[in-house]
């Protein structure tokens, strides 16, 4: 249900206007209370990998847009919850980490959230927790009796997180099953201790979400809301995050500089405008008169911007610059990250050079590539199939410039 405008919250109209909004528990009393206050507000993220990746930046962008608005955002890192796995979305139960990768990759994660959100604002400052200081200390007996009594299986059955894995006839572990309750109970904790009136998540958390709202209520009769965003689905038709060649990871040991701006500036043209409003700070006014330049103008500001909030707007202007002179007819490649391959041997043809550094491709795929004069070593066209890739080719830094078409170049170092 949408409210009036002319009674919204600013924070709420923003999060409608760039386009972040799907569903809300009870909008209208949400947006009385943000009206009247500043509150604290959580996102959980999960500490399955080193780092983060660029599917849950639209909940990073959140945060932001919720200390720009004079709240206070509180990041969980579920420690605890990893150990458990959540279903949401899944079609098997994940590999369960040990302690000490859980603690090294919360470690890392801590730091790229810090990259993104003010921490020297003491009133909008994040409040970093992790789920596990309480989920370990739970006795299971008093659990099941004072949390337990609030579900019933008939509506954790309902739920599209377990539905959904039922229908394929794929396992779920009780283990697994669990997880629902202990986001919820996440919340609760969350309010008890820091008074979080607040959680947002994807559209796919709006079951464990609920169910938090819900139990706060019956167990402490207050009144906290739930807020999710769009799952964001590109012009394309794939998920927004990862490629056929892996995760955008936000960690730039895991993804360069140059290939994090080169993913940005490389988005469709029908989802410019969209992620200008989504993944930057720029102001919709502004983003308005941007939309009116020429496409490729439109994103370089993007790559510019979202590259500038990770890593630095010093190293996003050298990427553009990278870019500028790498896509040039007679750039050498020397600045371009190495790709070293490692199971290539020289005398090779160039299909399989080709096949070690785009997994994705088919060799039918680079054959049509060669064909159509898409394919390039060291600036010249090759049109042989059956070109052979030799020690002749390699500059005096021993390396040679591999183009697939006009976006994409690499530096093959053997």
């Amino acid at each position: 249900m949408y409210i009036k405008l002319s009674l919204m919250n600013d924070f709420l109209k923003e999060f409608k206007d760039r386009g972040y909004f799907y569903q809300c528990t009870d909008e209208k009393n949400l947006s009385k209370k943000l009206n009247e206050e500043s509150i604290k507000g959580y996102i959980g993220f999960d500490c399955t990998a080193q780092s983060l990746h660029v599917g849950s930046l639209l909940q990073i962008m959140c945060l932001r847009l919720m200390q720009k608005h004079g709240h206070k955002p509180i990041v969980l890192i579920g420690g605890g919850t990893t150990r458990i796995g959540d279903p949401s979305g899944k079609d098997k139960t994940r590999k369960i980490l040990d302690d000490k990768e859980i603690e090294k990759n919360i470690d890392s994660i801590e730091k790229i959230l810090k990259k993104f959100l003010d921490t020297d604002n003491k009133k909008i400052s994040p409040i970093f927790v992790n789920n596990y200081s309480w989920l370990k200390k739970l006795n299971y007996i008093s659990f099941l009796r004072d949390i337990g009594k609030h579900f019933t299986i008939n509506k954790m059955l309902s739920f599209d997180s377990v539905k959904l894995r039922l229908e394929r006839e794929q396992s779920l572990s009780y283990m697994e099953f669990n997880y629902m309750i202990l986001q919820a109970y996440d919340f609760l904790e969350l309010n008890n201790k820091e008074n979080c009136l607040l959680q947002i998540g994807g559209s796919d958390q709006w079951g464990n979400i609920v169910n938090g709202v819900e139990l706060i209520k019956r167990h402490s009769s207050k009144e906290v809301y739930g807020l999710t965003t769009e799952l964001i689905t590109l012009a394309s038709g794939s998920k927004m995050g990862k490629t056929e060649s892996g995760a955008i990871w936000l960690d730039k040991e895991l993804y360069s500089v140059f290939d994090y701006w080169q993913f940005w500036r490389n988005t469709d043209d029908r989802d410019v405008l969209k992620f200008l409003k989504m993944f930057t700070d720029l102001k919709l006014n502004e983003i308005e008169r941007i939309s009116k330049q020429d496409i490729n103008k439109q994103k370089i500001i993007l790559a510019n911007e979202a590259t500038s909030m990770l890593h630095g707007s010093k190293e996003a202007k050298e990427a553009e610059n990278l870019a500028r002179n790498t896509f040039s007819e007679h750039s050498s490649g020397e600045n371009l990250p190495d790709t070293k391959i490692d199971n290539f041997k020289i005398n090779g043809n160039v299909i399989n050079l080709i096949s070690e550094v785009e997994t994705n491709l088919s060799k039918s795929e680079i054959r049509r590539l060669i064909k159509s004069n898409g394919i390039k070593i060291n600036n010249q066209i090759i049109s042989d199939e059956k070109f052979k890739i030799s020690k002749d080719l390699m500059n005096k830094n021993n390396f040679i410039k591999l183009s697939i078409g006009k976006k994409k170049h690499y530096k093959i170092l053997f």
